[in-house]
């Protein structure tokens, strides 16, 4: 049975802001330049319009699969951004969504509305459309807030890596202007029992460092029986 309504009635959509890590432990998020109006050929993110029977998360996957051929990501609800003047197509609230992809793993291809596809730098963003560096530095916030006390950093990171590297990624997440301090961050990353020796380094001209991998089940286990003391002794640096 349809139904009629005597109130006007918002549209709906999604945007997804997407982590990524480059080779040189630069931050970076997924962009999408514009194929139509408003805001054509200006930089968002991925992003579009729920439609009538589509669960929020599905949309959120859809559009990113859409526009840039990213598939297969963990996604998290980041906020609603509802302000009246945020889209000039009329009253639109937007749910928006972020995740954290290994940047290798994923290729990316522009489609559907989007012209192109780029990573960019967090630190270096061109001027976006609409409301979307508001969102972008919503998202950056949480995650420089949720990388503390959760290591929800490991998907950025390859399979197995070396501690150098898991520093680079907790320093480039943080914002750090000088490097954490070495022997601390080894001690406390290590104190939470969640990562595994798996072995070292093969094929390089220096000394080779031991390899790790992020013991995701232990971490879960760690996290059900004493949560708050994972917490404690885990990622939780003072700056």
């Amino acid at each position: 049975m349809a139904y009629s309504y005597d109130h006007p009635r918002p549209a709906l959509t999604v945007d997804c802001v997407i982590f990524g890590l480059d080779e040189s432990s630069t931050l970076k998020v997924l962009l999408i330049r514009r194929g139509h109006e408003p805001y054509q050929h200006c930089w968002a993110l991925p992003g579009g319009f729920v439609e009538m029977n589509e669960p929020l998360e599905q949309a959120a996957l859809r559009e990113l699969e859409e526009e840039t051929g990213v598939t297969d990501v963990f996604i998290e609800q980041l906020y609603t951004f509802g302000t009246p003047q945020r889209d000039p197509r009329g009253r639109v609230v937007s749910v928006a969504y972020f995740a954290l992809v290994n940047l290798a793993a994923h290729p990316v291809r522009a489609a559907s509305d989007a012209d192109t596809v780029q990573w960019f730098a967090v630190e270096n963003l061109p001027e976006l459309a609409f409301d979307h560096r508001h969102i972008l530095e919503v998202a950056v916030n949480r995650l420089r807030a949720k990388v503390r006390y959760q290591p929800i950093g490991f998907e950025l990171l390859p399979e197995q890596f070396t501690l150098t590297q898991l520093q680079n990624l907790y320093e480039a997440i943080l914002g750090v202007k000088e490097p954490l301090n070495k022997r601390n961050f080894r001690t406390r990353i290590l104190k939470m029992g969640v990562l595994r020796e798996v072995g070292k380094q093969e094929g390089v001209a220096h000394r080779p460092a031991k390899l790790y991998s992020f013991d995701k089940e232990k971490y879960e286990q760690l996290a059900r029986e004493r949560y708050e003391d994972l917490i404690k002794r885990g990622v939780d640096f003072e700056i």
